[in-house]
């Protein structure tokens, strides 16, 4: 068996998905708030709401300290010359080869969390899919962009 790729996202990529993740767990405290807000008024079972809240606070843990780490743990990438390999997951850990003369272009996309703390992503497209490579420097990024388009072109000239 192959040996992981060496290479990990930025320690900044962690703070990233934890953000995203309190996004949206106060959008569901939200709802957690407007259910609670409709039960008084309807008089629904309070346990409706208490349920929902602790729900919404185990949830929120979870996905705020635990995933996000345990996912930069996991995310792992390593260019070689005629292939990239991709590790990701976090309860099924995946590993894709994408061979060189399968790439038809590379992009690096920023949004606005991404941005502000000077990451970009790396998207690697095939004929069949979209591969990514989450939460690089931005420097890292364009090198990375630069890197895998310049050995697809080689690989696809030797064709």
């Amino acid at each position: 068996m192959r040996e992981q790729p060496k290479n990990q996202i930025s320690p900044d990529g962690l703070k990233v998905w934890r953000l995203q993740e309190i996004i949206i767990s106060a959008v569901c405290l939200l709802i957690v708030i407007a259910v609670a807000v409709l039960s008084y008024y309807f008089h629904w079972p309070y346990w409706i709401s208490g349920v929902l809240g602790a729900v919404w606070l185990l949830g929120s843990i979870v996905t705020v300290f635990i995933i996000p780490k345990v996912r930069h743990k996991v995310w792992r990438y390593e260019v070689h010359e005629h292939e990239i390999d991709i590790q990701s997951g976090i309860f099924v850990v995946t590993r894709v080869i994408v061979p060189m003369v399968r790439v038809q272009h590379v992009d690096t996309s920023q949004g606005p969390l991404l941005k502000k703390y000077n990451l970009a992503t790396v998207k690697i497209s095939t004929a069949a899919t979209v591969h990514s490579i989450p939460a690089l420097e931005m420097e890292e990024a364009d090198r990375l962009r630069d890197s895998i388009s310049r050995l697809a072109r080689v690989t696809d000239d030797d064709v």
